[in-house]
């Protein structure tokens, strides 16, 4: 019989395309959100490439009521926690709504599985922890410290779980610590879709090259790097999509909490990936310099040699297919959803 998986904040980006493969890997899926960055469109369009249907119910992980009614109204299995804000600079700027729906959530939704005694859990976490990092590449036993709210509010959640676990050793945890996911479904027909001025790189690029936007902006050219501009670990959002499915597999038959990097472990820069995107797309797209922002550091890439040995998972796509697949679902979608 197959597992029910409670996805929180499915209908976002990266939750959109695990819920793809969730459901192509035979799982059933039950979406929880609110939609306050993501479109029920994002859902029917899963529903479309996968052809089978996605339920969903519109609400809040702070609700405890709504998940009371959630938890007691279906036989969940696990729970795969999205649902957070996830902009760096506006967290520098709002830290409370930061707080309090990242770690406040948390607390409210494991409250809730508690009671029901649903204890098998998957975090979206982020490379974020491990802050401005000592030595690269990072890896899982790497010191962890965050430089802006945000990341903050996944290591103090990171924490908890770990308390958590350490009270009740029931709980069954997977903590994946997220590179930089970008690209898009191969179809086109899902993506990235940030609401406003993006904070992530591939969607700004994308907008340019769609004529949305005159110029990238790019955020610090003085940085340590090869070509003065910040180095991250892009990773393919399917290749992440595949990770979730991996790790849930590895829940099935362990005990324990453990944290898993999902990265390629190459390092690209800002230029780089605008470089690839312009191949991808077929255009030269202008780009300015600008002042680095607070909280941003240099140079970030996995080590990702444990996800390939306990989850039996590693990345397989590259910054061509990431550049192609986000331009294709630009070009197809100007707007958006």
């Amino acid at each position: 019989m197959s597992q029910t998986i409670l996805v929180t904040g499915g209908a976002g980006f990266i939750g959109t395309h695990t819920c793809i493969k969730l459901v192509e890997s035979g799982f059933a899926v039950l979406v929880l959100d609110n939609f306050s960055n993501s479109s029920p469109e994002s859902l029917k369009r899963a529903e479309y490439i996968t052809g089978k249907s996605i339920p969903f119910i519109e609400g809040d992980i702070n609700d405890a009521r709504l998940l009371d009614e959630i938890f007691a109204q279906h036989s969940i299995d696990v729970v795969i926690h999205f649902a957070g804000l996830k902009a760096v600079g506006e967290s520098v700027q709002q830290p409370l709504r930061y707080y309090q729906n990242n770690v406040s959530g948390t607390l409210v939704l494991c409250d809730a599985m508690q009671r029901v005694g649903v204890k098998n859990l998957v975090f979206s976490s982020s490379a974020t922890v491990y802050g401005d990092p000592a030595s690269l590449p990072v890896r899982e036993s790497s010191p962890t410290s965050a430089t802006n709210p945000y990341g903050r509010s996944k290591l103090m959640i990171e924490e908890l779980l770990a308390d958590l676990h350490r009270a009740d050793p029931e709980w069954n945890i997977a903590l994946l610590r997220y590179f930089n996911p970008v690209g898009a479904h191969p179809s086109g027909r899902i993506g990235e879709d940030p609401g406003g001025i993006p904070n992530n790189l591939m969607p700004f690029i994308a907008q340019v090259a769609v004529g949305r936007r005159e110029h990238l902006t790019v955020f610090g050219g003085d940085y340590p790097t090869p070509d003065g501009t910040g180095v991250r670990d892009y990773i393919h959002v399917m290749d992440l999509a595949a990770g979730h499915v991996q790790a849930l597999r590895w829940l099935e038959h362990r005990r324990g909490i453990k944290a898993f990097n999902l990265g390629t472990g190459r390092g690209y820069s800002v230029l780089d990936m605008l470089k690839a995107f312009e191949r991808a797309c077929g255009k030269s797209l202008p780009y300015q310099l600008a002042e680095r922002r607070p909280g941003d550091v240099a140079s970030c890439y996995a080590d990702p040699q444990l996800a390939a040995d306990e989850l039996n998972w590693k990345a397989e796509l590259g910054i061509q297919a990431m550049c192609e697949d986000a331009w294709r679902w630009q070009s197809e979608n100007p707007n958006g959803y």
